[in-house]
């Protein structure tokens, strides 16, 4: 009996850090927990009403997602990459999927391709992206970008991208990437990768998706150095 109440404790309190680790999570990608706030875990405690145990588990998942950095004799913080950080961070995600690519144009089969497909006639469709007013950012397999990493067959790879940089680079892509155009042009671009894959054109599909990172990381790095400067104004 005394196994069983401590099983279903575990349980419950899993449950609990489950819950406040996805609500942390995105509020940080959201940009509601701004960059380089301070990570209070009283006031996180009272407002998600919760005890200071499934919250410290869930600020050191955090930390292994890189959206939260603790520092000696100053405390957990939601992580705030300068502007050279923010450059090598996307010069690795170009090298990467650019890699990532290559290996789904010579791996990928007919139903994954349809799959693909499938997902970017949905972001056409979304409500947001036919206004203009944004890309259809939603993560795992309804993220083009992460779905395309999954057919490259490469573990590593998927560790790297879909795990230990992906939600620092949703944090970026989502908080910085809110420029007129920008979405039909990546759409666009997205449309061109998935033929060259298709095609199985391993040179191409990597060669575009370099390009395409490219252009996303000087659209975010135009939008984050304007945030910059409004700081401190």
């Amino acid at each position: 009996m005394q196994n069983l109440l401590e099983k279903n404790t575990a349980k419950v309190h899993q449950t609990l850090t489950d819950q406040i680790f996805y609500k942390i999570q995105s509020a940080i990608i959201c940009g509601d927990l701004p960059a380089g706030s301070k990570i209070s875990e009283p006031e996180l405690a009272r407002i998600y009403g919760i005890s200071r145990g499934p919250l410290r588990e869930a600020i050191h998942r955090l930390e292994g997602q890189k959206l939260v950095e603790r520092t000696a004799h100053v405390g957990a913080r939601v992580v705030s990459l300068s502007h050279q950080q923010l450059y090598e961070l996307y010069q690795i995600r170009e090298s990467l999927e650019g890699l990532a690519c290559r290996l789904a144009a010579e791996h990928i089969d007919k139903k994954q391709i349809l799959i693909l497909r499938d997902i970017l006639k949905r972001h056409a469709e979304d409500d947001a992206f036919k206004a203009g007013k944004g890309y259809f950012l939603q993560e795992g397999e309804d993220d083009f970008h992460y779905c395309i990493i999954k057919t490259s067959c490469n573990k590593t790879l998927e560790k790297m991208l879909c795990d230990e940089l992906y939600h620092l680079i949703r944090m970026y892509r989502i908080q910085f990437s809110k420029t007129p155009n920008r979405p039909h042009q990546a759409f666009n671009e997205h449309i061109r990768i998935l033929d060259a894959i298709a095609d199985g054109d391993a040179e191409l599909a990597e060669l575009l998706m370099r390009r395409h990172i490219a252009a996303s990381y000087k659209n975010i790095e135009s939008n984050w150095i304007q945030a910059q400067g409004e700081l401190h104004v």
